[in-house]
């Protein structure tokens, strides 16, 4: 099967199920008999991070984070800016929880939340990665251009 044919893929999976399902186009790529292609950064560190930026991935967990950051509150506090049920506050709350980001604590019948920044500097030493990466690279690409600058202006002057 050609796997760079997309358009013929598609209409094989159909006409044999009936259905679109992205894992067969996926097949493609994850069971390319090639080569074996092992990314460490994608194969191993993948599930830590993950969850992190799924958490951060939504502007209304961001906010509450930020609310957070400035102190305990309670779930009823996080929802009310965004005029939101306290389930679906709950349900926010339970990916920033799942992500390590946040720590949720009954008291009576209040639920109390509180900010864990440990995983954000987990996702910050990542990023800090990539930035030393893209920064040498960028300063490598504005030498190069720099040095064929100066060598159009010798051979102009």
């Amino acid at each position: 099967m050609d796997f760079l044919n997309i358009a013929a893929v598609t209409n094989w999976w159909t006409a044999s199920y009936g259905i679109w399902s992205t894992p067969m186009l996926n097949q493609a790529v994850d069971n390319c008999p090639a080569a074996f292609i092992l990314n460490h950064m994608v194969e191993f560190d993948s599930p830590r991070y993950d969850p992190i930026f799924h958490a951060l991935g939504d502007p209304t967990r961001r906010s509450m984070l930020r609310a957070l950051a400035d102190g305990e509150r309670t779930v009823g506090t996080l929802a009310e800016p965004f005029a939101m049920s306290l389930a679906a506050a709950s349900k926010h709350i339970k990916v920033l929880e799942n992500a390590g980001l946040v720590r949720r604590k009954v008291r009576g019948r209040t639920h109390w939340c509180s900010l864990d920044p440990e995983p954000l500097t987990t996702a910050s030493e990542l990023l800090s990665e990539y930035q030393r990466f893209w920064s040498r690279r960028l300063d490598r690409l504005a030498a190069l251009i720099e040095a064929d600058n100066r060598k159009k202006e010798k051979d102009n002057g």
